[in-house]
């Protein structure tokens, strides 16, 4: 396995406006996408996009507001109301190599491979064989970089 880019950093909140005014307001940020749902992952989502000096794109903050509470992040939520950082997401060529590759090492894979809110495929690993991290792998959108 070699580390692709980080794509984002997840963050979950309990009301994505509050955050977007965050955000906007208090850190600047002027690249911020409009938000929507994600129903197979039950949130409500927006990404803000960070300047970069490259050309390429810069690390994105995923802001994620559950759309129920029995969702994996409604859940995050209970235990964590004020919100807060919930994982790391890194890019990889081959999503189904990559899911092999983390299995073959014994690491637990948290589902099947299924589409994020970038439109590409995505698994989660456990956060207790990453370090403590709930670690997203997302697939590289296809003309990228």
């Amino acid at each position: 396995m070699k580390l692709g880019r980080m794509n984002h950093i997840g963050v979950a909140t309990p009301d994505l406006d509050a955050s977007i005014a965050f955000y906007r307001d208090v850190m600047g940020a002027t690249d911020i996408t409009e938000p929507f749902v994600l129903e197979s992952q039950q949130v409500r989502v927006c990404f803000v996009n960070t300047p970069t000096d490259s050309g390429i794109n810069g690390t994105q903050v995923e802001l994620l507001q559950p759309t129920s509470p029995d969702s994996a992040v409604g859940k995050w939520l209970e235990k964590n109301p004020l919100g807060g950082q919930h994982h790391l997401c890194f890019e990889v060529p081959d999503i189904h190599a990559a899911k092999s590759e983390f299995e073959a090492l014994g690491k637990r894979v948290l589902g099947e491979p299924r589409v994020g809110a970038h439109g590409t495929m995505i698994f989660f690993v456990h956060p207790k064989d990453m370090g403590g991290i709930l670690t997203e792998i997302m697939e590289s959108p296809k003309g990228a970089h």
